[in-house]
C-alpha cells in the first residue's frame, strides 16, 4: 500500500540550503518512493539546551511529502543513511549543530511507537519550523487524531521564522 509520508528536513552546518537540496534529491531517489512535493525553505534560530550559551548558526528547514511503499522502520534506516552520507555525526547531546536532520513527521494515518521511532513526531506540534513548512507542502494534512495542520498553526507563533527566497 502506498503511504503519504511527511519528512522534516533541517540543517545548520555545511551550506544548509545546499544540504537540504541534496537531501531532497536523495529522498526522491529512495527505492519504492517518490517525492511528491517540497515546501519552501525557512530559516530559524537553533534550539539549544537550557543554560547552553554556545552560539549556533541558524537552521534552514523544509518538509518533503513522499509517497512510499517502505515500512516506517525501513524508511527511518534509509533516512539515517542519507544523513550519514551528508556528514551527519550522531552524538549523545540533543540539539547540537548538524549537517542534516531528517525526521518522519507523519506516516499516513499511522500512530506508531517503537524504541527508535515515534509517529507522529512528538515535538512537531510546538515547532513553527516544522508546522509552517508542513502547511506549505500539504495544507490539508492532519494528525491521526483528526486535528488539522491549519488548526495547529493558530497555536504556534512564527515570530522568529523567516521564509527564504530561492
Amino acid at each position: 500500500m502506498l503511504h503519504n509520508v511527511l519528512i522534516g528536513l533541517g540543517s545548520n552546518l555545511g551550506e544548509p540550503q545546499q544540504q537540504i537540496q541534496h537531501a531532497l534529491k536523495a529522498l526522491a531517489a529512495l527505492p519504492l518512493t517518490t517525492l511528491h512535493k517540497a515546501s519552501n525553505l525557512y530559516r530559524s534560530p537553533a534550539l539549544t539546551l537550557p543554560n547552553d550559551t554556545a552560539a549556533q548558526p541558524d537552521y534552514v528547514n523544509a518538509v518533503a511529502w513522499l509517497h512510499t511503499l517502505l515500512a516506517p522502520e525501513t524508511l527511518l534506516d534509509a533516512l539515517f543513511v542519507i544523513e550519514q552520507s551528508q556528514g551527519r555525526e550522531r552524538g549523545t547531546v540533543r540539539w547540537q549543530p548538524r549537517t542534516l536532520d531528517l525526521d518522519i513527521l507523519l506516516y499516513g494515518e499511522l500512530t506508531y511507537h517503537s524504541a527508535r521511532l515515534q509517529i507522529p513526531h512528538p515535538e512537531m506540534l510546538r515547532r513553527a519550523f516544522v508546522l509552517y513548512p508542513l502547511h506549505d507542502c500539504h495544507p490539508q494534512a492532519h494528525l491521526p487524531d483528526g486535528r488539522s495542520i491549519q488548526s495547529l498553526l493558530a497555536t504556534c507563533p512564527n515570530d522568529e521564522l523567516i521564509r527564504i527566497s530561492v
